[in-house]
């Protein structure tokens, strides 16, 4: 094992054989079960409530999840491998998995105490709830810190007052509670659990979205919204170190799921290059084509190596700093990364590549929330910057 925790084969990085299987199982699952029905479901907005179900079944949300919640207590590495697959058919399936483990699980999981928990992860981790994380406002989205949902003291209870938005899985028939960022007087933030149908917690109608149209997104409002004072989730006023830390892993989460579409766009442009012919030759004997795609193959794995060291070192429990420097790097790369895979299969596909009969073309469309999503390609360059020492504003 070399230092950053994957096995080093004839000089090459590769992930262990234990995690290749799992990738095999996951890529079956995907085949099976998602690609049949995407196209439908993307063209209908659909939720496909009955596949979170299902990918409990296979263990997928508990995959990091110590066993006395019913997870397997298995390392971050194969929550990437499981979300790249995912992403690789369908990149809105990919990103309920993601979210739902990463945004929902893993904050009641890292900071909750031992009744949330119990509360809470079991439903979680088997698929059959889901948990969302309120942390986007309207004036409030890189510039997280500036929260303006407010939460008071009354008695035993806690009173929130606020909207958020762009949350992820917050509306689903199984969505039970969601995370909640709020400030206090003093100007400090906490965060909250709600549970769904708490009094005054709205969540609005889903968004006409570009692209992601599988997953499940709302706003939502708290109008004097009371939680117990056991909801209070970690210790008060520590929300903002909270929420920090969930966006670093969140990062390398995302950099697995650009990466499984980028590869999904390498994969397709390939075959149809082998197939489509024109001047009585395959297109892919064309130096135009052969090179774009030679440039996208590259580019996969710089994208690949960076995702998993980052998932090493998060597994091997490097340093905070580290952890999200590494994370930072790869959501950037992954992420642009995945938008040119995405222009230059469209571009290889050509017309049809227009045409939303062709995976190539929804693949388009969800590409660019990647450099968006848990932090912009701007933010990360500036976390980047600072991690090099920089005094950058």
């Amino acid at each position: 094992m070399d230092q950053w925790g994957s096995a080093r084969r004839g000089g090459r990085f590769e992930l262990s054989a234990e995690h290749e299987n799992f990738r095999d199982s996951v890529r079956a699952f995907a085949e099976r079960e998602v690609a049949p029905h995407v196209a439908g479901w993307d063209r209908e907005h659909h939720f496909p409530v009955e596949l979170v179900a299902k990918m409990g079944d296979l263990g997928l949300f508990g995959l990091v999840v110590p066993e006395k919640f019913g997870g397997a207590g298995g390392d971050f590495t194969s929550l990437c491998v499981a979300i790249e697959e995912l992403g690789r058919v369908d990149q809105s399936v990919g990103i309920t998995l993601s979210a739902g483990v990463g945004l929902g699980i893993n904050p009641i999981l890292t900071f909750g105490d031992d009744a949330q928990k119990e509360r809470w992860l079991p439903d979680l981790v088997a698929g059959r709830t889901l948990a969302a994380f309120g942390l986007t406002e309207p004036g409030a989205g890189s510039d997280a810190g500036g929260t303006r949902t407010r939460a008071r003291r009354e008695g035993e209870d806690w009173v929130l007052n606020g909207a958020k938005q762009f949350i992820t899985n917050s509306g689903t028939p199984v969505t039970s509670v969601v995370s909640v960022t709020a400030r206090h007087e003093d100007g400090s933030i906490s965060t909250f659990l709600v549970p769904s149908g708490t009094a005054g917690f709205t969540a609005g109608p889903a968004y006409d979205k570009l692209g992601w149209r599988i997953s499940d997104t709302h706003p939502l409002t708290l109008d004097d919204v009371r939680v117990p004072a056991g909801n209070l989730l970690g210790v008060q006023g520590r929300g903002f170190h909270q929420f920090l830390a969930i966006l670093d892993d969140g990062r390398i989460a995302i950099s697995a799921l650009a990466l499984g579409l980028a590869r999904a766009c390498l994969e397709l442009s390939l075959r149809y290059a082998g197939e489509r012919q024109t001047f009585g030759r395959p297109i892919g004997s064309r130096q135009a084509v052969a090179f774009s795609l030679a440039d996208l193959a590259t580019a996969i794995e710089a994208a690949r190596l960076l995702t998993y060291r980052a998932a090493a070192l998060k597994d091997e429990g490097a340093p905070a700093k580290v952890v999200k420097q590494a994370a930072a790097m790869a959501k950037l790369f992954s992420s642009e990364a995945a938008v040119d895979a995405t222009r230059a299969a469209t571009q290889v596909f050509g017309g049809y590549g227009f045409m939303e009969e062709y995976p190539v073309a929804r693949f388009y469309r969800d590409a660019k929330i990647l450099e968006i999503g848990e932090g912009t390609s701007e933010v990360q360059r500036l976390v980047i910057s600072r991690g090099l020492g920089l005094d950058v504003e």
